[in-house]
């Protein structure tokens, strides 16, 4: 499934979506590639978490590191922590997730060491950068949960696909259906395409095709 839709781009996959009825799957605008070229697309493996300025560092530290362990390859870590505040991920995490087979990292929160993660390769998602970290200030809730960002609900298994222009959640149930709709749908576009640069009207080429 991940070779099916890495070819597939945002955009069509969005309009699959929403052409099958289904509302509320575009995450916010402020989540963005650290590194916009390619594609982060996989299942999820959910996090939840929250602020707590009297936590003691050393307890966040292995609360941390205890979450790093429970990260599951050939999974995208996303991450709802409550805050915009903190790095969520930083070098030495996007080292352990990336040798462990993690396909990339999504968090409403915030990225630090960037330099050294776009050097890795390792994909990343946020909504800020900052050096700060969640040392005695940040603590996990849960993991494998269905988080909430917000009016986008994620659930352990549905499926996260971002590129440059942003991400969409599929539900894990209808994936199949929305990998082979997507693949058929820039056939069609591939068409489209061809048709307007022949110097087809654009009104005929959707009339024609149905897309545009």
């Amino acid at each position: 499934m991940i070779d099916a839709l890495a070819t597939c781009y945002t955009s069509v996959v969005h309009d699959v979506l929403r052409a099958m009825g289904r509302k509320n799957f575009t995450l916010p605008q402020r989540l963005r590639p650290l590194n916009p070229e390619g594609v982060l697309t996989g299942p999820a493996f959910t996090i939840e978490g929250r602020m707590d300025e009297t936590a003691d560092p050393h307890e966040t530290l292995l609360a941390w590191t205890g979450l790093l362990s429970k990260a599951k390859p050939g999974h995208v870590w996303v991450s709802q922590p409550h805050n915009h505040t903190v790095a969520q991920m930083g070098e030495l995490s996007a080292e352990t997730l990336h040798r462990k087979g993690v396909l990339g990292c999504v968090t409403d929160g915030g990225l630090r060491d960037t330099n050294f993660i776009l050097r890795l390769g390792f994909p990343c998602w946020g909504a800020f950068n900052t050096p700060r970290d969640v040392v005695g200030c940040w603590l996990p809730t849960a993991t494998d949960v269905p988080i909430q960002i917000d009016d986008v609900r994620i659930r352990p298994g549905d499926w996260l696909h971002g590129d440059r222009d942003g991400m969409v959640c599929i539900p894990a149930e209808i994936l199949p259906e929305v990998a082979e709709k997507a693949q058929a749908a820039m056939t069609t576009e591939s068409l489209v395409r061809r048709a307007i640069l022949a110097g087809t009207d654009p009104q005929e080429a959707y009339l024609t095709y149905g897309k545009f």
